[in-house]
């Protein structure tokens, strides 16, 4: 074990040797707490606003928690019926995925029913006016398959001569019946479901469905808990988000949805995240990259006992608005295109462009998760068009985004970025930073002062860094941090292998291994 320098060695680095004692000052964490962005509620429009609020203090809740679960519910509304035009042949569907990691006894299912219970009134409307449909078309298709079986049995005992030109009505009243199709019952919202479920819940409602759910349940479904041999069907989450067309042809079910449309919000357990966070399919197939991230601070222990009640005026016009908004949109089979306006792009384009370099894989701050942040100018205009439609209630579509609305998708846009963040970080999304903290661990275990890189490859693990090579990164991070610095390596002289890189240890972990 090598000596820890004198604490006036410390301090007598020269500029002309960088290889004399350095100057050490204190290093930078690698991921201490992050500081969360708080919630902007000021980006909501007002109705929606004080109805967000008025439950958080009812509830005594994160705002968090009402205005995410209030995104996913226009989004349940407007999922599959609108889509925003951005430029060119981009166009974004305006259905989102949201989570809300909070603990228990935090209210999440008062908040939940407070903001979804419009959508099941919304789908009990649509339910009756559907209704009398329905029932004819049961009633026309039952009379046609009765129709069809008869000239079927008669046809069946024809004599010879007759037997041709009935097996030929027979066989027109066959597909007649067959093509009677009964409408299915209206159904916006679904609970936790199997990938099955939601592939035929899709195909039946028009290629839209909603999962709202205070448990979060979905999540160990789409880990594949409950799949036979816990392998994850993940195809219909995937292309459910980005409206991909979705072919199912199975031996049991044929179906095919041209632009599905799924919304999810959800909320969890934070170890929840760390759990999916191990799914290599969900990591791998980029489940994890299309939803946005809440991670509020729990209100409990601290929380009012007597708060103030919503406001009856503030609940009703909230459950109008999304009732609304909800029927309006219900009918449309086309998606109704929302433009922007060139304000509106400007401003999009401005947030594209401060956010393009910060996805690059070396020192860029969202290059380990570059897969979610690739995503999120996209999922910014899907928040600018659904704030749209909840500023203009009727005829959104024939109204461009306002720049201003586009400002307040990029505060959103920022909020779950930062959230994101630590959210990923619950998910060992960055492996450089685990593997510099293995470095480090050593480091202070062995209570070097400097060190080569061959000595660190033999106390490492093998599983963590297969390769020299597979050491550099973090190596480079801790410098970056300034945990280490390079040391100038001399060759001795001769053709040998040249020297292995060696680097000084800050004096700060030699001090923390010293007995």
């Amino acid at each position: 074990m090598s000596t820890p320098p004198a604490d006036s060695d410390l301090c007598a680095g020269s500029a002309a040797d960088p290889d004399s004692a350095p100057v050490w000052e204190d290093p930078i964490p690698l991921a201490g707490p992050r500081i969360l962005a708080p919630f902007p509620l000021p980006a909501l429009p007002e109705w929606l606003r004080e109805f967000v609020a008025a439950v958080a203090e009812e509830t005594q809740t994160p705002a968090d928690l009402a205005g995410c679960v209030a995104l996913a519910v226009l989004a349940t509304a407007a999922g599959g019926r609108t889509v925003v035009h951005i430029r060119g042949n981009w166009r974004e569907p305006t259905n989102l995925y949201v989570v809300v990691a909070l603990p228990p006894a935090n209210r999440k299912s008062a908040v939940f029913g407070l903001l979804t219970d419009p959508l099941f009134e919304a789908e009990k409307q649509l339910m009756e006016a559907r209704l009398p449909l329905i029932i004819e078309a049961q009633i026309t298709a039952r009379l046609a398959k009765e129709a069809a079986d008869k000239a079927t049995s008669k046809a069946a005992t024809a004599k010879e001569d007759e037997r041709d030109e009935l097996i030929a009505s027979a066989a027109a009243l066959a597909r007649t019946a067959e093509s009677i199709t009964v409408p299915a019952e209206p159904q916006l919202l679904a609970d936790d479901t199997t990938a099955e479920t939601a592939t035929t819940r899709l195909a039946e409602q028009g290629g839209r469905i909603s999962v709202m759910s205070a448990e979060g349940e979905i999540f160990d479904i789409m880990a594949g808990r409950y799949s036979s041999g816990g392998s994850p069907n993940l195809g219909v989450f995937l292309k459910g988000h980005a409206g991909d067309r979705l072919r199912v042809d199975r031996q049991t079910r044929r179906e095919y949805i041209e632009q599905p449309a799924v919304t999810m919000g959800v909320c969890v357990q934070p170890q929840v995240l760390d759990a999916i966070g191990r799914s290599e399919a969900a990591r791998g197939r980029g489940l994890l990259g299309r939803f946005l991230y809440s991670l509020p601070e729990s209100l409990v222990g601290r929380r009012k006992i007597k708060p103030e009640p919503i406001k009856e005026e503030t609940q009703d016009v909230y459950r109008r608005n999304i009732i609304d908004l909800t029927l309006e949109l219900a009918e449309w089979t086309d998606p109704a295109v929302i433009q922007l306006t060139p304000e509106a792009d400007a401003a999009l384009i401005a947030f594209q462009e401060r956010v393009e370099p910060k996805l690059a894989a070396r020192g860029g701050t969202l290059g380990h998760i570059a897969d979610w942040a690739g995503k999120l100018a996209g999922a910014t205009a899907r928040i600018a068009a659904l704030l749209h439609l909840a500023r203009h209630l009727k005829g959104a579509h024939t109204k461009p985004v306002a720049e201003a609305t586009m400002l307040d998708a990029i505060a959103l846009a920022d909020y779950f970025t930062s959230h994101g963040l630590a959210a990923f970080d619950a998910m060992g999304a960055d492996p450089t930073t685990d593997r510099a903290r293995s470095v480090l661990e050593t480091v202070r275990v062995q209570g070097w002062s400097e060190v080569s890189k061959r000595d660190l490859m033999v106390k490492l693990s093998r599983s963590e860094f297969p390769t020299a090579a597979d050491l550099d990164p973090a190596l480079d991070l801790l410098e970056e941090h300034g945990y280490i610095r390079a040391r100038t390596a001399h060759r001795s002289g001769g053709r040998g292998r040249p020297p292995s890189p060696r680097y000084l240890i800050h004096p700060r972990l030699t001090r923390q291994a010293a007995p």
